[in-house]
């Protein structure tokens, strides 16, 4: 059998996408929310959104948005359809996650819908957003990135 081969990743964005593995975990539980696959009350799922989002995934977006795309600006435009759907999506994940946070009752078609979104949205940045980054980012500037991106 063959071995599987993850993605290469430069050392210093590795604590983003371990981050990520993270993220996919609580997106599956997300769309799992309600139906006969999950083995986790409502109540658990939304305690680990909870323990994922404050403060950990805020501060992902934020590392993304004020220190790796600053990065990249200097020696690639930002104006490009993958970044700009990157930066709505973080939007878009932010205005769910506080939704969902703050509702009174659980909304398992909202707790779903986040769910696919998350994961859409973390395989976009590993396979496209990070490779676009690292082409552009020359190994000195993606060394100078890594006191600055954590895990979680």
């Amino acid at each position: 059998m063959a071995k599987r081969k993850g993605i290469i990743r430069h050392e210093s964005l590795k604590p983003l996408s371990r981050h990520h593995m993270v993220g996919l975990h609580i997106a599956l539980k997300l769309k799992r929310a309600g139906t006969e696959e999950s083995r986790l009350t409502l109540e658990e799922i939304m305690q680990d959104v909870t323990d994922f989002w404050n403060p950990n995934g805020q501060n992902h977006f934020r590392e993304e948005e004020e220190i790796l795309l600053p990065a990249y600006a200097q020696y690639a435009s930002v104006e490009q359809s993958e970044i700009i759907e990157m930066l709505l999506e973080h939007v878009q994940i932010r205005s769910q996650m506080t939704r969902l946070l703050e509702a009174e009752e659980y909304d398992i078609p909202s707790m779903q819908e986040l769910g696919v979104l998350l994961e859409s949205h973390i395989r976009k940045e590993e396979r496209v957003i990070f490779p676009m980054i690292e082409k552009a980012l020359p190994e000195e500037k993606l060394k100078e990135l890594t006191p600055y991106l954590h895990e979680g």
